[in-house]
C-alpha cells in the first residue's frame, strides 16, 4: 500500500512528532539533546523552515513548525536521517533509529497555535518527568522567556504577538498561559492512536477538503501545480472584490498600504506554490525579501485583525469556488 500524500502549501503549520523504534531511547544523554537543537538551528537556515515550539523527550519529539516554502517533507527527511546518522555514530551503533516515518497533523494556526504550544511546553509535566515546565531544560519555552540573541533562531514572535503588542506584556500573558492545563479537546485529539491529519475550525478543514481532495496537490506531484488558482483567478477575484483595476496591484509607492496588492501577493503564496521571486515578477517588485515582508505584515494582520481575516477567508473561498467551476 502506498503511503497517504501529506498536504504541503506556503506557509501551513503543522504539529509533527516521531518516536524510537521499539520505543527505544532516541536521546541517551545531554549531548544528544544538544546535538538534536543543533540540527533544529541548521535545518531552520538550510530549509527555511520556521520552528516556534519543541520538546525533546527520552524516546520521541514534539515539533510545532511552518513551512514558508511549502517543504515538510524535505525538512523532515533531513532532521531525521541527519540525526539518525550523528546518533548512530556517537554510539558507534547501526541501522534505524526511528520507528518509522514521522506523523504530522495540518494545523489551523488560527484556532489552534497557542492551544498547541502550550500542549507541547507542558509535556515533560504531562509525562511526570517535572512538576514545573520551568524545570524542563529540553524545550523551547526557554526561549519564549528570554530575550538572549541564542534565541533568535526560533520562530516566537508571531506566537507572542498574539498575547500582545507589548514585548514584557507579551511574556506575562504567555506565562499565565501556559501555567493553565491543555485543554481537554487537545489532550483528547492527540491522545488518540489514530490522529487526524487535518486539526481546525470547520472552516479551515472544509477549506482543506475543497482545495486538496482528489487533487493531491502536493509538491511530490508532477502535476500538482496544474490544480492549484490560476494566477489570472487570484487577481481577477481580488480586484472585484477592492473594486480596482488590475494596474493597481502594481503600484507602489513609499509610505502608501497597498492594500489590494498586498492581498493579492498574499493568497499567492499561500494557495500556489510559487517562489518569492515568481511572485515578484507578478506584481513588480524588484526584491524577494519585498515580497517576503509583504507576505510576513499580512499574516501578523490577518491574526490582528478580524475584518482582514474575514476578507481573506471569503477572497479564498470566492478562488477556490472559480477554480472548481473551470
Amino acid at each position: 500500500m502506498s503511503r497517504p500524500l501529506r498536504i504541503q502549501y506556503p506557509d501551513a503549520w503543522y504539529h509533527v512528532m516521531n518516536r524510537g523504534r521499539r520505543v527505544d531511547a532516541i536521546f541517551r544523554g545531554n549531548k544528544d539533546y544538544i546535538a538534536f537543537i543543533k540540527l533544529l538551528k541548521e535545518t531552520a537556515d538550510l530549509w527555511n523552515l520556521r520552528i516556534s515550539a519543541y520538546c525533546l523527550l527520552k524516546n520521541h519529539y514534539h515539533l510545532l513548525v511552518q513551512t514558508p516554502d511549502a517543504n515538510l517533507s524535505r525538512c523532515m527527511r533531513h532532521i531525521n536521517g541527519v540525526y539518525t546518522q550523528r546518533f548512530n555514530k556517537a554510539h558507534q551503533i547501526d541501522g534505524q533509529l526511528f520507528r518509522g516515518r514521522y506523523k504530522s497533523i495540518l494545523i489551523d494556526a488560527d484556532s489552534y497555535l497557542l492551544e498547541l504550544i502550550r500542549y507541547i511546553h507542558r509535556n515533560p509535566i504531562k509525562a511526570g518527568i517535572v512538576k514545573h515546565i520551568e524545570k524542563y531544560p529540553w524545550s523551547s519555552h526557554h526561549g519564549y522567556l528570554s530575550d538572549a540573541k541564542k534565541w533568535d533562531w526560533l520562530n516566537k514572535d508571531l506566537v507572542l504577538s498574539m498575547f500582545s503588542d507589548n514585548r514584557r506584556l507579551s511574556i506575562k500573558r504567555y506565562k499565565e498561559f501556559v501555567s493553565k492545563k491543555s485543554s481537554e479537546e487537545i489532550n483528547a485529539v492527540l491522545g488518540k492512536k489514530n490522529l487526524p491529519s487535518t486539526l481546525g475550525s470547520d472552516g479551515f478543514i472544509d477549506w482543506v477538503r475543497r482545495t486538496f481532495s482528489g487533487k493531491k496537490r502536493h509538491l511530490e506531484v508532477p502535476e500538482s501545480k496544474s490544480l492549484v488558482p490560476d494566477v489570472k483567478k487570484i487577481k481577477a477575484v481580488v480586484c472585484k472584490s477592492y473594486d480596482v483595476g488590475e494596474e493597481a496591484l502594481t503600484f507602489t509607492r513609499r509610505g502608501i498600504t497597498n492594500e489590494p496588492r498586498n492581498a493579492a501577493i498574499y493568497l499567492m503564496r499561500h494557495l500556489r506554490v510559487d517562489s518569492l521571486v515568481e511572485i515578484g515578477r507578478e506584481f513588480k517588485v524588484a526584491k524577494y525579501s519585498s515580497v517576503s515582508s509583504v507576505i510576513e505584515r499580512m499574516k501578523t494582520k490577518i491574526a490582528k485583525n478580524r475584518r482582514m481575516k474575514t476578507r481573506i477567508e471569503r477572497l479564498k473561498e470566492e478562488i477556490n469556488m472559480s477554480q472548481e467551476q473551470t
